[in-house]
């Protein structure tokens, strides 16, 4: 399997590490294959590609589209490097309210499968970056949300004191009165 899937700490959230052939040409990989993913039990169906191109210090998020357009990601940096985040936003669950940041880069070929009932966003490292994600729904504007990159509660740990942000993402909701309408699902075996 030319994947190595691990559990990134949270509850359904997937660290793909893929297998980069690497030689004086330059690399080969595969980015994404259906099969291999549903045997690590990402089984899900992609409709829509992602692509921003962003400078240092951009902080894109954290965004995420409630139900009935909520959306699963497979993230991942073409060029540069960001530290891209998620928070659980599913009510009930163990982990709400906490977060994971994970160093994307087109060194590491890192991928982070982020499911439903989180919110996402990240910051690039490096000079530019370009970040692709692939989406299991299309983009609703009337069910897009997020929450305040900055929540106290929250507090996730960015490596910048002051980022650049679009004017929307300085408008969201601390997690307390965000918009929220995912339940947490155990799994059961």
């Amino acid at each position: 399997m030319p994947f190595v899937f691990k559990n990134a700490e949270l509850d359904g959230l997937i660290l793909v590490i893929p297998q980069v052939f690497r030689d004086k040409r330059g690399f080969f990989m595969e980015r994404f294959k259906h099969s291999d993913f549903a045997e690590a039990s990402i089984a899900e169906h992609f409709v829509q590609d992602n692509h921003s191109k962003s400078a240092k210090d951009v902080l894109r998020g954290m965004h995420y589209q409630k139900e009935p357009s909520a959306q699963s990601k497979l993230v991942y940096c073409t060029k540069g490097k960001i530290f891209d985040v998620v928070v659980d936003i599913r009510k009930g669950s163990p982990s709400f309210g906490k977060w994971k940041g994970i160093d994307l880069s087109d060194k590491n070929d890192y991928m982070l499968y982020v499911p439903k009932g989180f919110a996402h966003g990240f910051l690039v490292l490096s000079d530019e970056a370009t970040v692709i994600y692939k989406c299991t729904g299309e983009y609703s504007k009337e069910n897009e949300r997020g929450i305040i990159w900055n929540d106290p509660v929250v507090n996730i740990n960015w490596p910048v004191e002051s980022p650049i942000l679009s004017d929307k993402d300085k408008q969201f909701p601390l997690l307390k009165n965000a918009d929220i309408n995912f339940e947490y699902r155990a799994e059961t075996i």
